[in-house]
């Protein structure tokens, strides 16, 4: 019963509640778990254990120079081709002598000239000492005469060193390997003017074999020295060679801004030739071995960018817990970002399923039910295989950020709006 006042008089009306629709109603069920693309998470020590990290490599001589004269003139020969082995020693080129010769020539008549000179102030020297003390000449005669004596003395050093140059400047005129080697590269022709220093050979020298590599900042971390490695050539097919990782540069190149690694290469390599190109394979560094330029790689990993999520401006993930496959929001560490991946190095544990995708449009404590992505690392469309529940046949799975934005590729996450006061 209630009761209704109408312009002051009092009515009583009776409201009556249908029991049979009381009855009747039934109760909502529950929202659906929306789909989120998730998997689960390991390691990056993990990875590289199974499969290495890959680079594209070449190889290269550990020493090699270029080979020029030490004086101008004109080449009159060249003795070597390019690809010919060379040994310390041998003559590979030769430039125009008669300027040297005549040079030399010279100088040894200067000296000539600057002894003869030489004798004549030590004879005139010793008759006037003799004379001095007999008291018959002045002394400053004799001083003079001591003044010439070591004049000449020192014109017949000069000249002496002047010869030797010569002589030296009329061996510059010959080319000459300083050591053991192959012809890498030809800078010169015969019958060309060439300058003092210009490049006329390119010499790789005969020892140890070097491959180098650039690596990418963000895989910086992984490599260490010492690091073994396995490395194949599309032109050995069947055969592997072993390598070690001896040296790391230091700074990054100023135009590809990658860091040039060398590794040695050990064992039997008479089959391998220089400027072949092939694969190498890092194998995974020791936990804590390394020079320091990144983080242990047993405690890092590499989640898409997509993935983090930013709470008052500390980045987390979104974590399925539990067996009823919830959300959790996690803060994490991030060591480095790149354009599409970043490295997290706190908050997370091996298997964790993470959330990859749309980490915008979800909330804590929402049921969820983890899908594959679209396309995996490798290009397969089905994406890898699932670790914790089988694929989901709902077609409302999100791609990633790297998927083609097709409508027949493209797929969105399911969510529901998140309550009032949720994040």
């Amino acid at each position: 019963m209630q009761r209704i006042i109408v312009g002051g008089t009092r009515v009583f009306a009776a409201v009556t509640v249908l029991a049979t629709a009381a009855c009747g109603h039934k109760a909502e069920a529950p929202a659906p778990a929306a789909a989120v693309v998730a998997l689960p998470v390991h390691s990056d020590a993990h990875t590289a254990g199974s499969e290495g990290v890959r680079y594209p490599v070449e190889v290269t001589a550990r020493y090699s120079n270029t080979m020029s004269f030490r004086v101008p003139g004109k080449l009159i020969k060249r003795n070597v081709r390019l690809g010919d082995s060379v040994k310390e020693g041998q003559v590979i080129a030769l430039l125009d002598p008669v300027d040297a010769q005549k040079q030399l020539a010279s100088a040894k008549a200067s000296l000539d000239a600057a002894e003869h000179r030489l004798v004549y102030a030590q004879q005139q020297l010793d008759r006037d000492q003799a004379q001095s003390a007999a008291n018959l000449i002045a002394a400053n005669q004799l001083e003079q005469t001591q003044d010439s004596y070591t004049a000449a003395l020192a014109g017949r050093d000069q000249a002496a060193a002047q010869l030797v140059v010569a002589r030296n400047n009329l061996q510059y005129n010959t080319l000459i390997a300083d050591h053991d080697g192959l012809i890498t590269s030809e800078n010169a022709d015969t019958g060309q003017v060439v300058a003092a220093g210009q490049a006329v050979y390119g010499l790789a020298w005969n020892g140890d074999t070097d491959v180098i590599l650039d690596a990418a900042e963000s895989y910086l971390g992984r490599v260490s020295i010492g690091q073994t490695a396995k490395i194949t050539f599309p032109a050995l097919p069947g055969r592997q060679f072993e390598a070690r990782v001896r040296e790391i540069a230091p700074a990054a190149d100023a135009q590809s801004r990658t860091f040039r690694v060398k590794l040695q290469m050990t064992g039997s390599v008479e089959s391998v030739r220089l400027g072949m190109t092939g694969d190498a394979t890092l194998l995974p560094a020791a936990a804590g071995a390394g020079s320091g330029a990144g983080l242990s790689s047993a405690t890092a990993y590499t989640l898409p960018a997509t993935a983090i999520f930013h709470q008052d401006n500390h980045p987390a993930v979104w974590v399925v817990t539990g067996n009823d496959s919830t959300l959790q929001l996690r803060a994490v560490q991030v060591s480095s970002y790149t354009d599409h991946t970043s490295v997290v190095t706190a908050g997370l544990n091996e298997g964790d399923v993470v959330v990859l995708a749309g980490v915008h449009t979800v909330y804590a404590g929402q049921h969820v039910k983890p899908v594959r992505p679209l396309f995996d690392g490798e290009g397969n469309i089905d994406g890898p295989a699932p670790a914790t529940s089988p694929p989901a046949t709902t077609t409302s799975a999100a791609a990633t950020d790297h998927s083609p934005a097709t409508p027949a590729t493209t797929r969105r996450v399911a969510a529901t709006q998140p309550p009032a006061g949720a994040q």
